[in-house]
């Protein structure tokens, strides 16, 4: 079954607790919190702090993407704070089975992710060790980009080796992912799909994700009409 994890990048800070509430209510299987430092990408979001109070007004999974230098450095704040799922860049890593380890004791699930240009085959050591790859559709940073179709290629890779080896691991996907691009990533073997201004760009929340999980759902289930 496909899951879907609404980014709050993309939503009203103003009015998180209700917009939050809304995914949930709405069929959410994830909140995604997407977390930068200005430094391993030219944006910054937020801290422990605010995965806190999320995590305080929802009992969703909380899946948090750090896109930030020295992550070891930050991974017990992010548990301690409720984060359920930590998701660290190989590029950001200097000792990723260490980190990975690091985020087992912590009892967390361990996520690892890697920039457009970096090659995915560089993850093979450790797809035994972890329980999710991101596959990053974008150019971590920023919020409202175009899904790049030349990942679509990750994504079958990963779904390749995963069934190849017997492997249990989620293959999730962030970047421009709507009701248009949702089927082709399921479609190369993703199952997690993160959507941002596609989910709290739209009026209604609900319908939003309804509608993202029909696309997504219609490829498995080609009886469904989108």
């Amino acid at each position: 079954m496909v899951k879907i994890a609404p980014s709050v990048l993309s939503a009203d800070f103003s009015n998180l607790t209700e917009q939050v509430g809304l995914a949930e209510k709405g069929g959410a299987d994830y909140i995604h919190l997407d977390i930068m430092d200005g430094h391993f990408v030219p944006n910054i979001t937020f801290g422990p702090i605010v995965v806190k109070s999320i995590r305080k007004i929802t009992d969703l999974t909380l899946d948090v993407h750090l896109m930030i230098e020295n992550a070891d450095h930050y991974l017990k704040a992010f548990r301690e704070a409720g984060a359920d799922i930590l998701t660290v860049h190989y590029e950001a890593c200097t000792h990723l089975w260490r980190t990975i380890d690091t985020i087992h004791e912590l009892g967390a699930k361990a996520g690892v992710t890697l920039n457009p240009a970096t090659a995915i085959n560089l993850l093979d050591p450790v797809l035994e060790k972890i329980e999710m790859v991101l596959v990053m559709t974008v150019e971590p940073g920023f919020g409202g980009q175009k899904f790049t179709p030349e990942m679509i290629e990750k994504v079958t890779y990963l779904s390749h080796v995963k069934n190849e080896k017997g492997l249990d691991f989620d293959i999730e996907v962030d970047g421009g992912i709507d009701v248009e691009t949702a089927p082709q990533v399921v479609q190369a073997g993703a199952n997690v799909l993160v959507a941002g201004s596609s989910i709290f760009g739209k009026k209604d929340i609900g319908s939003a994700i309804k509608d993202l999980r029909k696309a997504a759902d219609s490829v498995l289930n080609p009886q469904i009409m989108v």
